[in-house]
């Protein structure tokens, strides 16, 4: 080997084999980071890491949402969770206190049958659900724009009154309730089709026709419980889009069937969990008022006093299960949006941004809420 050295020997030109030192990085180079090193947690400003959400994430930031703003959060939605609550509680008692005195006394049964029947029963009964619906369908509507906004800037840290609020959320009204609007017809005039369609068959069916009516009926109830999952996740996040983007109802509903494209299951997973743990959650605190309530109805009828502690005892455990699920649901859904956002829009990197700038100056501005228009997304 005449131009290199003798076998078994190094090259002058060649650096040390063995565990000698080893020559220092040369300054353009660095060493390559550790296998298995952790990377560094990502920036959290306020209620979530500004970062693609975890399962986790989306319920410790919604926690942390209602903790770090309890006099607006858990306020507005005692309020809301109330007004439409009392209705329905009034209605309720009602009927408790007549029913108590038909069992008291079977004797009065017809009596009771006929006071149910009449107008102020119905009116009672039904009259007073209707109107609890519809005072939640505002209520929850309005309540729902509010809560995203204290959630738009508690993402940066910073915090709103429910009076600042509001002032931000007020011109988003009619379009906040065109969105609901558009939903409530979606949903609606299938399950209208439906019973108009079974009702026609069953008064045109035989005896024999019976068996296959209710077959019938129970596909299109599956397929009907589909649809409306369906479209709740689809159109999960126009309210979002109303409220933080600034967008007309059409153009929300547009927004967040693309922002759900790629990613239905898990949207939908997330929602459905959600609800779940809600409905689970909401039914502990609501079962011991409304089992006292049936009770002080059931045997003390005849009795104004225990009318009306029956129905103080319901409307308290609908108010405390609604204070409970209105800003949970509302809080999951708003953080699911700006997470499919950073998953799809590069999102967190605008945020990140914005965040330690907001650092650096020492405190939370309003135009942090700018932040969410779609026009500052790092890809369109």
């Amino acid at each position: 080997m005449p131009h290199g050295a003798p076998y078994g020997q190094q090259s002058p030109h060649q650096p040390p084999h063995g565990p000698g030192p080893q020559p220092p990085y040369p300054p353009h180079q660095h060493p390559q980071p550790v296998y298995g090193a952790m990377p560094p947690p990502a920036l959290r400003p306020g209620i979530i890491p500004l970062r693609p959400l975890q399962l986790g994430d989306l319920l410790d930031g919604t926690i942390k949402l209602i903790r770090s703003n309890p006099k607006a959060v858990l306020g507005l939605s005692a309020i809301a969770a109330l007004i439409a609550s009392v209705p329905l509680a009034v209605g309720q008692a009602f009927l408790l206190n007549t029913m108590g005195g038909a069992l008291a006394d079977p004797g009065n049964v017809a009596a009771a049958e006929a006071q149910l029947t009449g107008l102020a029963g119905l009116a009672s009964q039904y009259g007073g659900t209707l109107l609890s619906y519809a005072i939640q369908f505002v209520a929850v509507t309005l309540l729902t724009g509010v809560l995203t906004r204290i959630l738009g800037r508690a993402v940066f840290g910073g915090k709103l009154t429910a009076g600042e609020a509001w002032q931000l959320v007020k011109s988003r009204v009619p379009a906040l309730f065109g969105v609901v609007g558009l939903m409530a017809v979606l949903m609606l005039v299938p399950a209208l089709v439906l019973v108009l369609l079974i009702v026609v068959f069953s008064l045109n069916a035989s005896a024999g026709d019976l068996g296959w009516l209710a077959l019938t009926g129970i596909v299109f109830l599956i397929a009907y419980i589909g649809y409306y999952l369906f479209i709740r996740t689809r159109f999960a996040f126009a309210s979002p889009a109303v409220v933080l983007e600034g967008r007309s109802p059409i153009d929300a509903m547009r927004r967040s069937w693309h922002l759900v494209t790629g990613d239905f299951w898990r949207v939908f997973g997330i929602l459905l969990l959600t609800s779940l743990l809600v409905g689970l959650v909401a039914g502990i605190l609501s079962v011991p008022f409304t089992i006292a309530g049936t009770l002080f109805g059931m045997l003390g009828a005849g009795s104004v006093a225990t009318a009306v502690v029956s129905a103080v005892l319901i409307a308290i455990g609908g108010t405390l299960s609604a204070m409970f699920a209105y800003p949970f649901e509302a809080g999951v859904a708003g953080l699911l949006y700006a997470d499919r956002r950073m998953r799809s829009e590069a999102f967190d990197l605008v945020l990140q941004t914005a965040a330690i700038e907001q650092q650096r100056q020492g405190w939370v501005h309003a135009s942090a809420d700018e932040l969410w228009h779609p026009s500052n997304s790092a890809r369109p």
